[in-house]
């Protein structure tokens, strides 16, 4: 349920407009091969959620697979995508409330935010009652819908003839050429993410791998239904180029079938899609977060609970983000709304493409394991998905519109792994170090933080690394065990030598059993003792 609550939302029933506007009749084609790929997307993450469910789910898969950047990158690009997606949804709703009240966009937006922000903090049963019944109105109107527009365009509603004319008129079904078909995508598969969410939520299911395989039996199901289908009667009940599509499409086209009301039924669908998006958006950014936190690849306060079990600071920051595009709308409500639909689709890519990698990378290493979701034909639809994705990345390249969200999406990477991931590491005081990462001494019962002198002893470092030095390491095995006694492992650290004399310390895990957080705390360790002796690197 929470699948399909993530995945209908104002980007299906308003955004729609946009892609039949740019790619005309052929816009459910886009659809389609957006839903392909979603589809083959959902089949590689579920293979893998299904051998090992988790809450951190493909953040998990990739840094296994591919290692710690892929992970922090996926992690950190996933949140940033549904943070937006909580914004944009706000701004949305807001615009919907301002129908039938006289209210300041911000303030209309702001109050969805506090309404869907609370509904998380009370608890997680909580967040799936909402969440089945706004699915359940989505659902009912999308397939009523269906019903209608198909007896429509086959005439037997009353006074209509059959008629699929707008298929072929107004300059032909690619007026704009085939390639329209192809640039739509950034657009339209913002509005078909969120299927994946039910891997993250499949952890806290009582059987995480029955309800990952439940998901995926259904998938294919509700993305050729709600979206290649009802498009399709989009394009064929309303002129492509018609200007009711700028506002509403579904509106136009239930107006323009007769259906009184239509405008007052589908914007209180729209706002029930909306609240729906807003709090599996909230759910999904936070539980994410959570899980950076978790891994120490975000601030450590992220991951306390309250005593429901709700992670009350991740939510609450993802909120604030929330809250400040809810500000850019505000500040700029002419262009936000198009703004934020084209700036998150090459970060979902991003997403997906290290997903579908990580995918082909852990098969071949479980082959041998009965797996209880396969992906279909691998390597080759594998290897299909990882092209389709790169096609779509280098589509934006070649494309003037959509070009700038490529590489500002880029940049956001590149920041991401340049400025929080590698300098995080490299400059954590002494104390902090062993505050945040379990190196901690047991004494009277109480935690206390190591001195230098401590962690030289304890990490085996009588000096600080030289190039080409390798030196022995103890450090705690892992975070989660601070608090209930010392839990040693042995790790292998060398440093490395570049062509500069200001090399800097790599890790070199001997032991593969060792966890991540082993290793990372290890290249802090040695970063730290490095910078605060102050003792220069050696000489080429």
């Amino acid at each position: 349920m929470i699948a399909i609550g993530g995945v209908i939302g104002a980007g299906l029933f308003v955004g729609s407009g946009v892609v039949i506007r740019a790619t005309g009749p052929a816009a459910f084609l886009t659809y389609a091969l957006c839903g392909a790929l979603i589809v083959l997307v959902m089949r590689m993450l579920g293979e893998m959620a299904a051998a090992n469910p988790s809450t951190g789910a493909f953040a998990d898969y990739a840094a296994k697979a591919l290692g710690g950047w892929a992970g922090f990158s996926v992690g950190w690009l996933y949140w940033y995508f549904w943070v937006i997606v909580v914004g944009f949804e706000a701004v949305a709703g807001g615009k919907v409330l301002t129908y039938w009240i006289d209210a300041p966009l911000w303030l209309a937006s702001l109050c969805l935010m506090m309404m869907m922000t609370a509904t998380n903090l009370v608890s997680v049963s909580s967040f799936g009652e909402f969440e089945f019944w706004f699915a359940g109105v989505k659902v009912a109107t999308i397939v009523g819908f269906l019903v209608l527009g198909t007896a429509f365009a086959f005439g037997l509603l009353p006074g209509h003839g059959m008629d699929f004319s707008n298929l072929s008129a107004h300059g032909g079904f690619f007026p704009d050429g085939v390639g329209a078909v192809f640039a739509a995508i950034v657009v339209a598969i913002f509005s078909m993410t969120g299927t994946e969410v039910v891997t993250i939520a499949a952890a806290e299911a009582p059987d995480p791998q029955r309800a990952v395989q439940r998901a995926m039996s259904t998938v294919v199901a509700r993305i050729v239904i709600f979206f290649v289908g009802s498009v399709f009667l989009l394009t064929v009940i309303l002129p492509w180029n018609s200007l009711e599509l700028g506002a509403s499409p579904y509106v136009a086209a239930l107006r323009h079938m007769g259906i009184g009301g239509a405008d007052q039924i589908m914007n209180a669908v729209v706002l029930t899609a909306v609240l729906s998006c807003l709090n599996s958006g909230l759910y999904t950014a936070s539980r994410m977060l959570f899980v950076l936190a978790a891994r120490q690849e975000a601030p450590a306060q992220l991951v306390k609970v309250n005593r429901r079990g709700v992670p009350t600071f991740a939510i609450m920051g993802s909120s604030v983000v929330g809250f400040l595009c809810v500000i850019m709308a505000w500040v700029s409500p002419a262009t936000v709304f198009v703004f934020l639909l084209n700036s998150s689709g090459a970060v979902i890519l991003f997403v997906y493409l290290l997903i579908a990698l990580s995918q082909i990378v852990l098969r071949r290493q479980t082959s041998g394991q009965n797996l209880g979701v396969r992906m279909w034909l691998f390597p080759g639809l594998s290897i299909v998905t990882v092209t389709g994705i790169v096609a779509v990345l280098a589509r934006m390249a070649f494309d003037y519109a959509a070009r700038s969200q490529l590489w500002l999406s880029l940049l956001s990477w590149q920041w991401s792994l340049g400025v929080i991931w590698s300098p995080h590491w490299c400059d954590v005081p002494l104390i902090g170090l062993g505050e945040q990462y379990g190196l901690v001494e047991r004494q009277s019962g109480k935690d206390r933080p190591p001195s230098a002198a401590d962690i030289r002893r304890r990490l085996g470092l009588g000096e600080p690394p030289r190039v080409g030095d390798t030196k022995g390491f103890a450090v705690a095995a892992h975070p989660a065990t601070a608090g209930r006694g010392d839990v040693l492992q042995p790790v292998a650290v060398r440093t490395v030598g570049e062509q500069n004399r200001h090399a800097r310390p790599a890790v070199d895990v001997r032991a593969e059993h060792v966890q991540r957080g082993t290793v990372r705390l290890a290249r802090a360790a040695a970063h730290v003792l490095k910078n605060r002796e102050r003792r220069e690197p050696a000489g080429p």
